[in-house]
């Protein structure tokens, strides 16, 4: 794609702006790569408000990949617990494990090369070669493509096949050459800051006058996306089974959401139960095994716990039975499972 004078501009404009307005991260003070990835990992559909303790709580616990490597998935999960999108913390803790015990600690150099690592996609790899080796990758993430999907006046839907091939060439023209790292922090950067999603600050934007966007006043709509999602409503009943000092977890072991978390007993149904309808499921009957038992519901109002492509409505039941429970954990032990964040959001209001 041929550079033209506005692009040069544009590049000036958003490496001067980063220079002055750039948010002081702790992974903005090194180009250690694993400080880096565990960074990119971490911020991948989060935002960095949210992100910054979870990178903080993980050098702290892991310093180096050889302490993650060495760490359980139980540990690492539970030091992941309220980011959502649990294969991020499988996915780096496997990766961890490769880069420790196979490269001895070294990762790969190249975004070709740093692909092959298990959740390191095209995005990650790029940011990594170029922040830490210099590599000459554009990186394209939600931030670069409201910003070039604006200025350029782009309106090709950024998540169709020809818009992801186009906003890659296009980034890829306007790329630093001189200095990739930080000229691919500076956009991604001045998109989060500046050219925000909504009520972008475009009374303060260097680039005002080139900005087509702005010009022909289509901020508000671009960038362009197809609207395809489908979502799926699905309906928990959580038995929280309860003698004197006992309760149930059993782990999310089948390949569906939150896999290798931990919960109460699940019975799912095809809407809300109410009383009589749940305790006369066969799950409810064999998993009481004709104890003796008194139940309740604990939030008789239910909400929806929604997650990008499925809305879950949850109900805990409360079972508490007059006989001892034979297995299970102690109930002051809950707190050291890793679990959903809709779980440990009960476990908190119920008092554990």
């Amino acid at each position: 794609m041929k550079i033209r004078a506005k692009e040069i501009d544009f590049r000036e404009v958003v490496n001067f702006w980063y220079k002055h307005n750039k948010r002081d991260l702790p992974w903005r003070s090194t180009k250690n790569p694993y400080c880096i990835w565990l960074s990119e990992i971490i911020l991948q559909q989060t935002r960095i408000g949210q992100g910054l303790p979870y990178y903080v709580r993980f050098i702290e616990a892991f310093p180096t990949v050889f302490e993650l490597a060495n760490a359980s998935e139980q540990q690492v999960l539970k030091l992941w617990q309220g980011l959502g999108y649990y294969s991020r913390a499988r996915n780096l803790h496997h990766t961890a494990k490769e880069i420790a015990y196979q490269n001895n600690g070294v990762f790969p150099k190249t975004s070709s090369e740093l692909k092959k690592l298990k959740g390191v996609g095209e995005y990650t790899a790029s940011a990594i070669a170029s922040i830490c080796y210099g590599e000459a990758v554009a990186v394209v993430d939600g931030n670069v493509y409201r910003v070039l999907s604006r200025f350029f006046g782009v309106d090709i839907p950024i998540n169709s096949t020809a818009g992801i091939r186009y906003f890659k060439e296009l980034a890829a023209g306007v790329l630093d050459l001189n200095n990739p790292g930080d000229y691919n922090q500076a956009v991604m950067e001045f998109g989060a800051m500046q050219c925000k999603p909504k009520a972008p600050l475009c009374a303060s934007c260097g680039l005002q006058s080139d900005c087509v966007a702005y010009q022909l006043q289509k901020v508000e709509e671009l960038p362009v996306k197809l609207k395809n999602i489908k979502i799926k409503k699905r309906y928990f009943n959580y038995i929280v089974l309860l003698d004197e000092v006992k309760t149930i977890l059993e782990a999310r072991t089948k390949k569906d959401i939150w896999q290798h978390l931990y919960q109460f007993p699940l019975i799912e149904s095809k809407e809300n139960l109410n009383e009589e309808e749940l305790t006369k499921k066969e799950d409810f009957l064999n998993l009481i095994s004709g104890k003796s038992y008194d139940i309740r519901l604990f939030n008789p109002k239910v909400g929806v716990h929604k997650l990008s492509h499925q809305h879950i409505y949850a109900q805990f039941w409360i079972v508490e039975l007059e006989e001892p429970i034979r297995d299970g954990i102690e109930r002051k032990d809950i707190l050291e499972y890793p679990v959903p964040i809709l779980i440990a959001n009960f476990v908190k209001d119920f008092g554990f």
